[in-house]
């Protein structure tokens, strides 16, 4: 497994928790805490400049996927974004939603403002752009060049099977960025 540290364009407060997988070629701005088993592509951009990005696990995050964390307004500023788990972005991606819950697909080319909220199970389709204040109701499915709506019976299925994929082949082909959280141990028994 080719690992290497520190190739990767990183910030000082980037937090990579054990068994997640992060690329070298990928851009990590800010405070940034991501969870385990989450893959990180080459050429993905992930900038926390309004406040931190707290990525879950079981996400796949691939090539050329932004996903931003921007104040507009002094009033925004400090806010945290939070990733729930089981998200995919696909490539081309650029998001920057209030919150993400859990198991959500961003399909390539998909945009999400910085006033959006994607709650559980949402589908936002290829090339759809929500750019106005809303919050989605869970298992919403946005499609079409008119991004109409309709609410699926069930949220995506986990990627479980492509996370495990990817953490055998991505090693082969990219250097990989070593995690520097390691897993929750149980703590030492103290002497009195």
């Amino acid at each position: 497994m080719a690992t290497q540290q520190n190739k990767a364009n990183l910030g000082p407060n980037v937090k990579i928790a054990a068994g997640a997988l992060v690329c070298d070629g990928c851009e990590l701005i800010g405070d940034i805490t991501i969870g385990s088993r989450t893959v990180i592509h080459p050429k993905a951009k992930i900038i926390a400049d309004a406040g931190p990005i707290i990525i879950g696990e079981f996400n796949i995050i691939e090539e050329l996927v932004t996903i931003a964390n921007k104040s507009s307004t002094d009033a925004n500023s400090g806010k945290v974004l939070i990733i729930g788990n089981n998200n995919v972005f696909e490539v081309g991606a650029h998001v920057e939603a209030v919150r993400i819950g859990d198991h959500n697909v961003f399909e390539s080319k998909s945009k999400v403002g910085a006033k959006v909220e994607v709650s559980n199970g949402c589908i936002i389709g290829c090339g759809c752009v929500l750019g106005m204040s809303e919050a989605l109701p869970d298992n919403t499915v946005v499609y079409g060049a008119k991004c109409e709506r309709r609410i699926q019976k069930e949220r995506p299925a986990a990627q479980t099977l492509q996370i495990d994929f990817l953490t055998k082949i991505l090693p082969n082909y990219h250097y990989l960025v070593k995690p520097n959280i390691q897993p929750r141990s149980s703590p030492a028994p103290t002497k009195k």
